[in-house]
C-alpha cells in the first residue's frame, strides 16, 4: 500500500518545493538568462539544462535531510561543526542571502517602474518592494498552505505571461534543441564563459538548501516509520520535479526571447524597433552601429 502512487498523497507534499523554485525565477536569474541570450543566444541552453539537474539533485539531498533527521540544515551544521567552521558558515550565508536580497529589491523596483510606464519611480519601487515582503511574511500567519498558494500562483503567472512572448517570438526550434542538447559553444570567447558561469551561479544557491531542507519539515512525519520516511522522500522529490521542471521551461522562455531580441543586433537595430513601435525606452539605445549590450532594465523595455 506504501509503494502504491497517489495523487492525494502527492498534493499533501506540494509546496515546499514550489516555493524552494522560486528561487529558480528570481530577478537574478531573469538577468542571467537575458544576459545569456544577448552574449550567446541559444549556445548556452546546455548549460542551464546541467546546473538545473545538478540544483534538483542538491534539493533532493537537502529535502531528504530535513525528512529523515528532523532538522534543517542550519541545525545540523550547529550540531557537526566547532565554533570556528559555524561562524564561516553563517557570514558566508548571510552574505549570500544579503546579495540575494539586493538583486530581488533592484529587479522588483526596475519591474514596478516598467509596469507603471515610469510613473512609480525606481525609489519608489524599491519602498512597494520592501513593503509586499512585510506582506508575504504576514501571509505566513494565515498558514503555509495559503503563502504555497500564493507563491504557485506567481509561478502560473509567470508560465503565462513569457509562454505568451515565446509564442509571439517563435524562436527557431532546431537552434533551441542544438543548444539545449549538444554541449559545445561554437565561436565562443571570454564573454560567452563568463556568461556559462552565472547561469551556475544564479541556479545554485546555497541558502536555497537552508531553505528547502527547513520548509519540508511542515509536513508530519512519523520518523520512527521507515516506509513513512521513504514514503515522503519519494513525493518530496516528485514534487521538486515538477517545479523545477516548471522553472526550466520558464528560463528557457526567458532565454530565447532575449536571444531573438538581442543576439547578434546593434544598438541602431534595437532602436529602430523601438522608434517604429513609438517605444519611450527608444532612447535607452543610442543610434549607432555597436554591439548592443544590455541590462536588466534595457532588456526587459523592448520585449515589453
Amino acid at each position: 500500500q506504501h509503494s502504491c502512487f497517489s495523487f492525494r498523497k502527492l498534493w499533501a507534499f506540494t509546496g515546499p518545493g514550489f516555493l524552494m523554485s522560486i528561487a529558480y525565477l528570481d530577478p537574478g536569474n531573469i538577468e542571467s538568462d537575458l544576459q545569456s541570450g544577448a552574449v550567446a543566444g541559444f549556445k548556452l541552453l546546455w548549460v542551464l539544462l546541467l546546473a538545473t539537474i545538478i540544483g534538483l539533485l542538491l534539493q533532493r539531498l537537502a529535502a531528504r535531510l530535513g525528512v529523515v533527521t528532523g532538522l534543517h540544515l542550519a541545525e545540523v551544521c550547529n550540531r557537526q561543526y566547532q565554533k570556528f567552521p559555524r561562524i564561516i558558515l553563517w557570514l558566508m550565508v548571510e552574505l549570500a542571502i544579503i546579495g540575494s536580497d539586493m538583486q530581488e529589491v533592484i529587479g522588483s523596483a526596475i519591474a514596478i517602474n516598467l509596469l507603471s510606464v515610469g510613473k512609480i519611480p525606481l525609489w519608489g519601487g524599491v519602498l512597494i518592494t520592501i513593503a509586499d515582503t512585510f506582506v508575504f511574511l504576514f501571509l505566513d500567519k494565515y498558514g503555509l498552505r495559503k503563502l504555497e498558494a500564493f507563491f504557485g500562483l506567481l509561478i502560473t503567472i509567470m508560465a503565462l505571461t513569457f509562454g505568451y512572448e515565446y509564442i509571439t517570438v517563435k524562436p527557431n526550434q532546431e537552434k533551441l534543441l542544438r543548444g539545449l542538447f549538444i554541449p559545445y559553444c561554437q565561436d565562443c570567447g571570454t564573454p560567452q564563459l563568463e556568461q556559462a558561469v552565472g547561469i551556475v551561479g544564479a541556479v545554485i544557491m546555497p541558502h536555497n538548501m537552508y531553505l528547502h531542507s527547513a520548509l519540508v519539515k511542515s509536513r508530519q512525519v512519523n520518523r520512527a516509520d521507515k516506509r513513512e520516511v521513504r514514503e515522503a522522500n519519494k513525493y518530496f522529490f516528485i514534487e521538486s520535479c515538477i517545479a523545477l521542471f516548471v522553472s526550466f521551461i520558464i528560463n528557457i522562455f526567458v532565454v530565447t526571447v532575449f536571444a531573438e531580441a538581442f543576439f547578434n543586433k546593434t544598438n541602431a537595430h534595437v532602436h529602430q524597433v523601438c522608434a517604429n513601435s513609438s517605444s519611450p525606452h527608444t532612447s535607452l539605445f543610442p543610434n549607432n552601429n555597436q554591439t548592443l549590450e544590455v541590462d536588466i532594465y534595457k532588456g526587459v523595455s523592448v520585449p515589453g
